[in-house]
């Protein structure tokens, strides 16, 4: 346990820098909010790139663990909604707590982080399951969302979606990725130094940006907020050990990669689409603070685990 936590430390002393920097002002908000698109638009794309050109889509796609994947946080995303409907809020609010509940901070803190404490074998399978909270549960929760407030689903709000996911970054930086491997052109050298280098500087602005945003970030609803964050990060890597190693063939490598992923902290993305919609959104943020604040143990303990330390 002890090895993979002061693996981790580092990861978590940056995100530490940030959130220090942000609450004395040294990183105001509009620094935290430049630096972000620079990650999400330049240097995590540029990560990304790099990672699906070295890939065949083989060495991500299966099926078996698509499906565990799946059913542990299709699962869990229908119990939080259930459990949310239940204690009398509104469809929005559940579609928000549970989407808080089951999806993790994949792009920010589990491609920089996971790929350096289990290896490169696990690319392929957190790549994968970046992919399926894209496009199932990030277009799942703006549809719940659309159709509560009107109470039906229109044409426009189908396409406005669809230009979402075509446009992301980080679905296209992926996809040029897999083309350009599918071609079976080689990366120039100076294209490939470039990859490197704006890669390269992905984890570090990702953590400090991530602990940056952190610091605004304020902790009320704390009952409902920890108990979502419990959801994150117990009942999640829980689930997704039971569909992985037990209901569904996935290869133990695979597995332990989606049980890690499963472990990441509430994804920050979430509060951009609260904010979005009016829906709870500094519920959302004592989610992210607490889960983002209890994942420096929970994480490497899950980690430790899955590596069989």
């Amino acid at each position: 346990m002890l090895p993979i936590f002061l693996k981790t430390l580092p990861f978590f002393a940056i995100i530490a820098l940030g959130y220090g920097a942000g609450r004395l002002r040294i990183f105001p908000p509009e620094a935290t909010a430049w630096l972000t698109k620079f990650v999400f638009y330049v240097a995590l794309s540029a990560m990304l790139f790099r990672l699906t050109v070295n890939l065949s889509f083989a060495e991500i796609w299966d099926p078996a663990f698509a499906a565990a994947y799946l059913a542990a946080t299709g699962g869990l995303y229908a119990l939080q909604f259930a459990l949310s409907r239940l204690r009398g809020v509104s469809l929005a609010e559940a579609t928000i707590e549970a989407q808080v509940g089951s999806i993790g901070n994949t792009g920010f803190l589990g491609i920089p982080m996971l790929a350096v404490l289990l290896g490169p074998s696990s690319n392929g399978p957190i790549l994968m399951v970046l992919t399926i909270d894209m496009f199932v549960f990030s277009s799942l929760v703006t549809l719940l969302i659309t159709a509560a407030r009107s109470g039906r689903l229109t044409l426009g709000s189908i396409r406005t979606l669809a230009l979402g996911l075509i446009r992301n970054p980080m679905l296209v930086s992926m996809v040029a990725g897999f083309a350009w491997a599918g071609i079976g052109l080689p990366v120039p050298a100076p294209m490939a130094e470039t990859l490197t280098l704006l890669g390269g500087a992905a984890t570090p602005c990702a953590l400090f940006a991530i602990g940056a945003s952190l610091a605004g970030r304020s902790a009320e609803r704390l009952a409902v907020a920890g108990w979502l964050s419990f959801s994150k990060l117990i009942l999640h890597p829980a689930a997704a050990a039971l569909m992985a190693l037990v209901v569904f063939p996935v290869a133990p490598a695979a597995a332990g990669a989606m049980i890690a992923a499963a472990a990441l902290p509430v994804a920050g993305n979430i509060y951009i689409l609260a904010q979005h919609y009016g829906v709870a959104p500094q519920r959302v943020s004592a989610a992210i603070l607490i889960s983002t604040a209890c994942s420096i143990l929970t994480v490497p303990l899950v980690i430790a685990w899955v590596a069989g330390t």
